[in-house]
């Protein structure tokens, strides 16, 4: 039976070791977390089972590794020993049997973004970024039309712009919306991908390193690699959609906290074909999966065994392409979520109904 691992790993501290462990999330700061995560092993979490076919009835079985480090300590350690610690994760699934080796969150930003870590194994690995790329996109699409926001007149923001995912979400969203904001820190890189664009672009194509601009955008697409929140309340204006595929977050949970007139909502979340038991908790209803984690297991189920998203330079033929992989087995993008919890029908109406009323937003003294 063909099989795949994906690699996890703590992204908050307490909340996540809780679910392996719960004594040690209970009592350890996270301060002591990220320092003893430097000793920890890689740790299996769990086998996953069920996974089936739509469109050929082939089954394949996987695993949950964890790599223990949490973002802030992969930022604060040098790049060879973080990456050290994800090979020697990426090892233990050899040892499984796995096919092929998904990278999650963190493990798939750091350094060359999976170029190493696949030069050091003997399976092949992806990000599972290319198909993030659609699905971050694809929920932009539906929150547009569930928000009464045509895409054709609106101003869509990308967070994160020259970053790998956001390149290519960037070039999607610019080929559809009115006006598109590209906001990064670098400016130069900025200027680049703005020329880049230009030349197939419908949009109007504006750069920005401030996150105040975001005031001028009614959808906005935030993927940075933060390790800390950069939007915040007084950001947005009403009536506004944010997708937020970072992980860890970018928008602020005083989003949700105190604006009854944003819709947030998370990006890249699937439902996976098949009676699916991860047999492990991480945060999303059963048979649902993160966009990077289907990617991984729609290639186990095409039998496409190859470094599929690896580096920087992400192609939107290879998002087509997985794309495509995934639809024909029955992967589906699933139904929204904001902050871990389903966005109903009813919010979506109530948030329509605040920013009709064009309540204002005054930051608290």
């Amino acid at each position: 039976m063909d099989s795949f691992a994906f690699i996890i790993h703590p992204i908050d501290p307490k909340r996540d070791v809780s679910r392996k462990y719960p004594f040690l999330g209970k009592v350890l700061t996270e301060k002591q977390i990220d320092f003893f995560s430097t000793f920890f092993p890689p740790v299996y979490i769990s086998e996953i089972e069920g996974i089936t076919s739509q469109a050929t009835g082939k089954q394949i079985k996987g695993w949950f590794l964890a790599c223990p480090y949490t973002p802030r300590r992969m930022m604060q350690l040098p790049e060879r020993t973080v990456y050290r610690k994800i090979i020697q994760t990426g090892r233990a699934a050899e040892k499984l049997g796995a096919d092929i080796l998904g990278l999650g969150a963190f493990t798939s930003v750091v350094g060359d973004a999976g170029e190493t870590i696949a030069k050091n194994l003997d399976i092949p690995v992806t990000t599972g970024d290319s198909y993030t790329v659609m699905l971050a996109v694809q929920a932009i699409r539906e929150a547009a039309k569930v928000m009464d926001i045509k895409m054709a007149d609106a101003t869509v923001a990308v967070v994160g712009a020259t970053g790998s995912i956001g390149r290519v979400c960037a070039e999607l969203l610019a080929g559809e919306a009115a006006r598109t904001l590209l906001i990064a820190r670098d400016e130069k890189k900025l200027e680049a991908l703005r020329d880049k664009l230009k030349v197939h672009a419908r949009s109007e194509l504006c750069i920005s390193t401030k996150m105040d601009v975001l005031k001028e955008a009614q959808l906005i697409l935030t993927v940075t690699s933060a390790i800390h929140d950069v939007i915040h309340p007084e950001h947005l204006q009403p009536g506004s959609v944010v997708c937020d595929v970072a992980r860890p977050r970018d928008v602020s949970a005083m989003v949700a906290a105190v604006r009854d007139d944003i819709l947030v909502i998370d990006g890249g979340m699937v439902d996976v074909p098949g009676p699916v038991d991860f047999h492990f908790n991480f945060g999303f209803p059963e048979g649902k999966a993160y966009a990077c984690m289907a990617e991984t297991i729609a290639l186990a189920l095409e039998g496409k065994f190859e470094d599929y998203t690896v580096g920087k330079d992400i192609t939107l033929s290879r998002v087509q392409e997985i794309t495509a992989i995934a639809e024909k087995h029955g992967f589906r993008m699933s139904g929204f979520r904001s902050f871990e919890r389903e966005v109903t029908e009813e919010q979506i109406e109530a948030v329509r109904r605040n920013a009709r009323r064009g309540r204002a937003y005054r930051v608290p003294q």
